[in-house]
């Protein structure tokens, strides 16, 4: 598969576990190799996790952070931030609902730049690596159905959804810069 890799490593930025757990599926079916996948996911994940953090930490006086700001899941990491901040730094990325605020909120706060890099790259570490071995092993149970489709179709499955996790990317930049 000539862009797994790179399908994989967007969409663990992008998306998140759902296109984490299809490079598991897809290592299990051999289009990619696990260590890629698993590389792919957690630098993907890390890497957009430190720009959105660094987005906060130097964009708080843009008007779309404030809009984010004012929202109750930025006003509950803040709050958890301030309680536990290692817990949370590591913990966030396995939160539903909480993956694109956090590191944002994280941003605006007092934590060093380094601490967060640190503990960034470390929860990426084994976030990438869990969601792809859920895939992977949940590629065992959808043999069945897998080994009926052919390798162009499964090609084609894996463009739609990075086409898709495109296309939602640009619709949330168009959004967030119309509001801004």
């Amino acid at each position: 598969m000539r862009y797994g890799l790179l399908g994989i490593f967007l969409g663990a930025g992008i998306e998140g576990e759902a296109a984490t757990i299809a490079g598991g599926v897809l290592a299990h079916k051999h289009l990619v190799p696990l260590w890629g996948a698993m590389l792919a996911a957690a630098t993907g994940s890390c890497i957009v996790d430190q720009i959105y953090f660094f987005l906060g930490r130097f964009g708080r006086r843009l008007p779309w952070v404030d809009r984010l700001a004012s929202r109750p899941t930025f006003e509950r990491a803040l709050s958890f931030l301030a309680r536990h901040p290692t817990a949370f730094i590591l913990g966030f990325r396995f939160v539903y609902g909480m993956r694109t605020v956090s590191p944002i909120a994280i941003g605006t706060s007092r934590i060093p730049t380094a601490k967060f890099v640190v503990l960034n790259m470390l929860a990426a570490a084994v976030w990438g690596p869990l969601f792809v071995w859920i895939g992977f092993a949940f590629g065992k149970a959808l043999d069945p159905l897998i080994s009926r489709v052919s390798h162009d179709a499964l090609y084609a499955v894996a463009g739609a959804g990075l086409a898709a996790a495109v296309i939602a990317g640009i619709i949330w930049l168009v959004r967030h810069r119309s509001a801004a």
